[in-house]
Parts: structure tokens; sequence; C-alpha cells
């Protein structure tokens, strides 16, 4: 089973949430796919080398129908918010440009992790369009072992609300599957409709093949969802699928 396939992400809008490798999934993804579409409900770091090119529009479907025969992958942003960072769209805006025809699957970055390794969302998170078809929850499989910390963990506490650890706490594979799956976690705001499939990234040997799968095994044994994908996604390598 090859990448696109195994998590999904050729359907028309692929909302990508969690930590461990978020953008890097986007922007894999996204030169996997043909003519696929960038953007973020959230604040986004600079993409520009990431993509053919980035529109910074407030008529995100006009760029679209106006996007140039090699401005694939495109991304499409509002603003700058500053030198390190755009700005997200609404939710609605995201699910107009998946309305509009002539591109390919719309990939969304739809909450922030600050390059921690796993994480649990606070109120406000995620921001998944209701018209979402295929929601990725990513987590590092080199998470594992490491203690339930800011250092690693971004919102620590929301973690421990939902596994049961103590701040400083060892993280074990059953902890990260019950983030992934939980619906106050990976789960967290996605359609009835949609399609998850929870990705264990940074798979970067045997050992952590072997964490991946008592990870996969614990999210199976918590959520009904089609398969836990382990993967080196700098890579785009596809390490293992669990059904």
């Amino acid at each position: 089973m090859d990448l696109i396939e195994a998590l999904s992400a050729d359907t028309d809008l692929v909302c990508v949430v969690g930590a461990g490798g978020k953008k890097t999934t986007l922007y894999t993804l996204a030169n996997q796919l043909d003519r696929a579409v960038v953007t973020a409900t959230v604040r986004i770091p600079i993409f520009d080398e990431q993509v053919a090119a980035v529109r910074v529009t407030r008529d995100p479907v006009g760029a679209l129908r106006d996007a140039a025969a090699d401005a694939w992958p495109l991304g499409l942003v509002p603003e700058r918010e500053r030198d390190d960072r755009y700005l997200g769209y609404d939710r609605e805006t995201v699910t107009a440009i998946r309305a509009t025809p002539g591109h390919g699957p719309v990939l969304v970055k739809a909450d922030g992790a600050r390059t921690r390794l796993l994480k649990a969302p606070d109120e406000r998170e995620p921001q998944i369009p209701a018209t979402a078809d295929t929601v990725i929850p990513v987590a590092s499989a080199q998470v594992v072992g490491k203690p339930l910390s800011d250092a690693h963990v971004h919102r620590p506490e929301r973690v421990a609300d939902l596994t049961g650890l103590d701040l400083g706490d060892p993280i074990g594979p059953e902890d990260v599957g019950t983030v992934l799956a939980h619906r106050l976690g990976g789960r967290k705001r996605v359609p009835p409709s949609a399609t998850v499939v929870p990705l264990i990234n940074m798979v970067d040997d045997d050992e952590l093949a072997e964490t991946g799968r008592e990870i996969a095994a614990a999210v199976h044994d918590r959520a009904d969802v089609p398969r836990v994908v382990l993967a080196r996604m700098l890579d785009a390598e596809v390490v293992d699928v669990i059904e």
C-alpha cells in the first residue's frame, strides 16, 4: 500500500492534526498528489520552499481559478502575520476552496503543536471544516519513553487528563494510542462522515517500528479506524500498515 492510499489522502479535503510531523506530512503528500492545494485553518510557518507557489490572498477561490499550469502544489493563505508565519482561513473559506473545481486534494493544517512529538487539543482546537473527508491525527513514535513534559508534549496537562498520567511520568505506547484514539484527542471535532487514519511518524528503526505497532494496537482497542499507518514522512516511506 503506497503512502497516499494508506493515509486516504486522495480525498477532496484532508485535515492533519496532532504533533510529530504534521507539516512534513502536509508537504510530503502535496508533492505526491496531482494539483494539490496546501492551506490552513490556524497559523502555519512560512512554507514557500515546500510548494511550487504560495498565493497570499483574501480571495482563494479566485486565485485557484487563475492558477498557472505550473503552480502545483499551490499554497493558499490569507495574510502574512509576521516574518515566520502565515495566518489561516476560517473553516467556511476552506470549504469554499474544496468546492472550487480544477484542483486536487486540499490539505489543511488544522491545529498547532510547536514542534512537539505529541499533543492533545485545547478547547479551541482543532479547526476542522465540517466538509473534511479525511482526518489524519499524527504522533511521533519517538515520544514513547519520554517524560510527560513541555519539552516533548504540547499541552502535557491535557494529555495527562486523557491518559491518567502525572506530569513527569514516562509516556508508554498505550498512552500515545489513547491520545490518538480519544474523542477529546486525535478524533476531536472529526465530522461523522470523515475517515480517520492515525499516523505514527518518525519510525526510523526496527525498535521504533515495534513501538509503533504497540501504539497501533492501542488505537484499535479504543477506536474504530480502518488502519493505523507507521511511516517516515521525511522519506515519504510507509513502514507498516496495521489494519
